[in-house]
């Protein structure tokens, strides 16, 4: 079986490597991102001598016709950022598969390991599905989920997601080499698109509870957005924190309550929090207050 990949990250390398070993497929060509090309992935591209492209639109007539000559048996992304348009679709209609990071159909969008978090869901999931003329609403080719613990943060989800993403998206191309792909259709009624999240989202409200406190700081711990919150205007980067059981019937939320070498605790909505990783160049004192 012949496939072109749309490619980027550590799960695309994962899975290249993968199916390079696997004689009964060949990757005819790897497109790339267009802004910030995965330079490994360009790497093992020439190693293998396996055509590559940068291209700025996947869906003008002159890509399409360079993807017309590869004769590709089937069109597969892995955070591949760029939208398959009707055109391209038109034409491998069922031969364009995609691996996403996410439950569906709960679960569209961007972002889904930091949302999943956000939401103190207690499973995560993977899927494999067909593209079609929406956003990740395709026919589910497979799906996997696997448990959230209390601990894991957004860094372990993704590193659980750098293996299975591939693994799952290589089992199911070893179903097309097989012929025995099967498919069932989503309920487009369910679910909701997650939005990607930019700068500005990754503020500290202290007058939500703890638990929803202690969720969002996990689930930005490693994001290129990690918890932040100002003291008089000054940051304070919140990495990792704890429950705790802390008796102050003054406090109110924001408030800084007790400071050793090793954390600090805050009032939250409900209760307190214990901040035990954090980076600031404030040095942080107790009865200082969180800017709510």
């Amino acid at each position: 079986m012949n496939v072109g990949y749309f490619a980027d990250g550590k799960w695309a390398i994962n899975c290249f490597l993968k199916i390079i070993k696997y004689k009964k497929i060949n990757i005819k060509f790897i497109v790339l991102r267009y802004k910030n090309p995965d330079l490994k992935l360009l790497k093992l591209a020439k190693k293998y001598k396996i055509p590559y492209f940068i291209e700025k639109d996947i869906n003008s007539l002159q890509f399409i016709s360079i993807i017309n000559y590869f004769n590709p048996d089937l069109l597969v992304s892995m955070s591949f950022d760029q939208i398959f348009k009707q055109d391209i679709l038109n034409i491998y209609n069922r031969r364009i598969i995609n691996c996403h990071a996410g439950k569906l159909p709960k679960y569209r969008g961007r972002n889904i390991l930091n949302w999943v978090l956000i939401n103190n869901e207690k499973e995560f999931g993977i899927s494999v599905h067909f593209i079609d003329d929406k956003i990740d609403t395709g026919d589910i080719i497979a799906q996997k989920t696997f448990k959230i613990k209390q601990y894991y943060d957004y860094n372990k989800l993704l590193k659980i997601s750098y293996i299975e993403c591939a693994n799952l998206l290589f089992n199911c191309l070893k179903l097309f080499v097989k012929n025995k792909v099967s498919f069932y259709k989503q309920n487009i009624s369910e679910g909701f698109y997650c939005k990607k999240r930019k700068v500005g989202d990754e503020t500290i409200n202290w007058n939500q509870t703890s638990n929803e406190i202690y969720n969002f700081i996990r689930a930005l711990r490693g994001s290129k957005l990690s918890a932040v919150s100002f003291i008089n205007g000054k940051k304070v980067k919140i990495l990792k924190s704890l429950f705790v059981n802390f008796d102050n019937q003054n406090a109110n939320y924001g408030d800084i309550v007790k400071v050793t070498k090793k954390y600090f605790i805050v009032k939250t909505k409900d209760g307190f929090l214990k901040i035990i990783i954090y980076k600031s160049d404030y040095k942080i004192k107790e009865k200082d207050k969180f800017d709510t």
